[in-house]
């Protein structure tokens, strides 16, 4: 498939019966003693510059793994060959300074983030490639054929899956009963990030292990909440090895982190254009309001329910609610805020064709907060900005179940999970 094109995925979304399993896994962790050191964001969340200043001045920092090209000269193809060589011998080095270790056995964890009043608890396992390829973990995002290939050759090039992917569960009272039990004691592992979001880890105890899987038999679905293309690329990972012979072992299932779906926070997606398409702003003020209801300047700048947005537009905020007849409730994807604002605004009045590919548009966190919106179009001297009321999981699920996906830029998972606390180490031997 060319660089650039959507990939679709290989899945089936009929009825299923069999029990979701998270399986037990050999991980490679920190060294306690230097797990401050290593733990670094997600790989894509920052730019090439910014993983660079993260880890100026830490050989331990864990992006000299997942961002192999911080330390290659700035012209250097982030996707050359290079890179990922550079990826496998940084693993290995931090293997062999003991940055990074080798648990004895097969476990599973449970895995806690705390940002500021918000925590949330999940599990952290192996989950089947084969339940991925069937559907029964339901994704809602395309994926880029690019960033697949980047992956599957940096797993293959570390032989390890270096980074887990964010899952969701229907949550069950076994499962909170579980959680609560295995954290009951103090973490054999606890570590702060820079951006003051807390880790903390404790090992599942064998005995355990039977409670926690008869906890997750009720699930038959587990749905991807962050890291689709982490997900796919371990699938392709997975393919090319058994093409070349290899059959059973580690890289049949990948690494994942499953958390109850009562657990998970997603933030606001918001939107920002570059101009009115040539629209003065009265014209487009009264393009917008055959589609929205506009309420005065002076509104706050978030949204309080579905369906209503924040407008920034000539240094004031105001509320626009969809009018009814632009909501298609029956459809789970068109009732969806961002699809609302996209198919009645942003595409026929702002000329936003494709949101991915058009250089006019850009999408803001909502950790930045609303002022970051007001900032850049501030700035820029003109446009317009859009705050929008948070996706929920109730939404994410309705679309993944009926085996659809969602706009590009639908959710903000926060906090991230943070990379270099687990790897699944799938070398052939």
């Amino acid at each position: 498939m060319r660089a650039g094109t959507l990939c679709l995925a290989r899945a089936s979304f009929g009825a299923y019966t069999r029990a979701m399993k998270l399986y037990p896994f050999r991980a490679i962790r920190p060294a306690p003693a230097h797990a401050q050191r290593v733990l670094s964001p997600p790989y894509d969340v920052v730019s090439t510059a910014e993983a660079r200043a993260y880890a100026e001045g830490n050989a331990a920092c864990y992006f000299h793994i997942s961002r192999a090209e911080i330390d290659l000269p700035d012209a250097a193809d982030p996707h050359g060959d290079a890179v990922y060589a550079l990826a496998g011998d940084a693993l290995r080095r931090f293997l062999a300074e003991g940055l990074l270790v080798r648990d004895p056995g097969e476990t599973l964890w449970v895995y806690r983030l705390r940002q500021g009043d918000h925590v949330q608890t999940g599990f952290v396992g192996a989950v089947s490639v084969d339940d991925y390829r069937a559907g029964r973990i339901k994704r809602h995002e395309l994926t880029r054929a690019a960033k697949e290939d980047d992956r599957t050759r940096h797993i293959l090039a570390c032989g390890a899956q270096t980074g887990p992917i964010l899952l969701a569960c229907r949550t069950s009272a076994a499962l909170n009963a579980v959680a609560e039990r295995l954290t009951a004691g103090p973490p054999s592992v606890e570590v702060t990030g820079k951006d003051a979001v807390v880790h903390s880890i404790w090992p599942v105890p064998a005995a355990e292990l039977g409670a926690l899987e008869a906890a997750f038999g009720p699930l038959d679905a587990f749905y991807i909440a962050d890291g689709h293309h982490r997900a796919a690329s371990a699938a392709r990972a997975r393919d090319q090895l058994v093409a070349q012979g290899h059959g059973d072992g580690p890289w049949q299932r990948f690494l994942a982190v499953v958390f109850p779906d009562d657990q998970l926070r997603i933030l606001d997606y918001n939107r920002v254009v570059a101009d009115l398409n040539g629209h003065s702003s009265a014209a487009f003020l009264a393009a917008v309001s055959e589609r929205f209801e506009i309420g005065p300047p002076g509104a706050p700048a978030a949204p309080e329910a579905r369906h209503s947005f924040g407008m920034y537009l000539d240094g004031a905020w105001r509320r626009l609610v969809a009018k009814p007849h632009v909501v298609p409730e029956a459809d789970p994807i068109g009732r969806l805020d961002v699809a609302i604002l996209q198919a009645q605004l942003l595409a026929p009045i702002l000329g936003i064709g494709d949101p991915r590919t058009d250089e006019r548009i850009d999408f803001v966190g909502g950790s930045r907060g609303t002022a970051e919106l007001a900032r850049r179009v501030d700035a820029h001297g003109g446009g317009v900005a859009f705050a929008m009321f948070p996706t929920s999981l109730d939404e994410l699920f309705a679309v993944a179940d009926a085996g659809l996906i969602m706009p590009p830029k639908s959710t903000w998972f926060e906090p991230k999970l943070g990379s270099g606390l687990f790897l699944n180490e799938i070398a052939v031997r």
